[in-house]
């Protein structure tokens, strides 16, 4: 994993200060040199021009279509940039404002060439403190790429009342419980907080909220996006997880939006790290337990319509 180059997508809706969070990115002394992957919906703003940066290179996918012809643009792209490795030291993958992460972040599952090379390290979105309760009832596009999110930036607070801005982060909150969410205004986030966040790994949620695994925890819900997580004290049968997880991936996928874990699987002294987009899954065993260091199993799906007595049984029957 660690000589994989990490790379960070950066989404969020439209206006809400993504190309103001790149310009920071690419012009503050970080002592880093980044590639910049940029998804143009003929979107003003977003052009190579606004972008600062004279180190850096700016690569535009132009088709706008975030789909399958964005995959194959991207797969290309990385594939230029992985014959030239030690330019960079990591990729900044920009979306359009209108755009589902889900086809960018599957990218670096399902091309071996690409997931051999890079590592997906974190979804970072931006979102408008000021309109994003208009564009969460209008815009489903918004809502996914709040619940994707490994990192949330909470824009233009300053554009909002306490109150309001209380309100948004319930809202957002509601909807991923467990990124990281830090508040700004222009973006004025420290940017180390966003790059090598290594989100794969879900120790991360447990430093945000101490008490994520509590039962009992997600009392608020949005309407349709929920957040379930899942914990079996001690260790997991690989051979019954595995079918399991998979027969969860293929039949729920459409509706599972992330999905995370870390596992205890029997007579294995390394823990096992995997997280989804949808049908795709990745995972791998990484760091040893350490002494003194509770050995259990947990899981969190983030999605749509999703049946948790049915996902906690089948997981629970996974138990070593």
């Amino acid at each position: 994993m660690s000589e994989k180059i990490p790379v960070t997508v950066l989404t969020g809706y439209l206006g809400a200060g993504k190309t103001t969070l790149l310009n920071r990115i690419l012009t503050e002394e970080h002592g880093k040199k980044f590639a910049v992957i940029v998804n143009e919906f003929g979107e003003a703003g977003i052009d190579g021009d606004l972008i600062v940066g004279a180190d850096e290179e700016i690569f535009e996918m132009n088709n706008g279509c975030i789909c399958c012809t964005v995959r194959g643009d991207l797969i290309r792209i990385l594939d230029g940039l992985m014959k030239r490795k030690g330019k960079f030291d990591a990729i900044i993958v920009e979306t359009t404002g209108l755009a589902d992460p889900a086809p960018v972040a599957q990218t670096f599952f399902v091309d071996q060439d690409v997931g051999d090379a890079t590592r997906l390290d974190a979804v970072v979105t931006v979102t408008d403190a000021k309109w994003l309760k208009d564009r969460l009832k209008d815009a489903p596009e918004a809502k996914n790429q709040i619940a994707f999110a490994d990192v949330i930036i909470l824009n233009k607070t300053d554009l909002v009342s306490p109150e309001e801005l209380a309100e948004v982060e319930a809202q957002i909150r509601a909807i991923n419980p467990y990124a990281r969410l830090e508040k700004a205004e222009r973006c004025n986030v420290e940017i180390a907080s966003l790059l090598d966040r290594k989100a794969f790994d879900l120790d991360r949620i447990l430093d945000i909220e101490p008490d994520f695994l509590e039962a009992g925890h997600h009392h608020h819900h949005a309407e349709d996006v929920r957040s379930i997580s899942l914990t079996i004290p001690g260790d997991v049968d690989p051979e019954k997880f595995m079918p399991w997880i998979n027969e969860i991936a293929q039949i729920q996928g459409p509706s599972i939006l992330r999905s995370k874990g870390i596992l205890a699987f029997k007579d294995e002294p390394r823990r096992f790290v995997f997280q989804g987009v949808h049908m795709i899954l990745d995972g791998d065993l990484q760091r040893d337990w350490k002494a003194g260091e509770k050995r259990e199993s947990r899981l969190v799906f983030i999605g749509r319509g999703l049946n948790e007595n049915e996902l906690r049984k089948g997981f629970e029957a996974c138990a070593a």
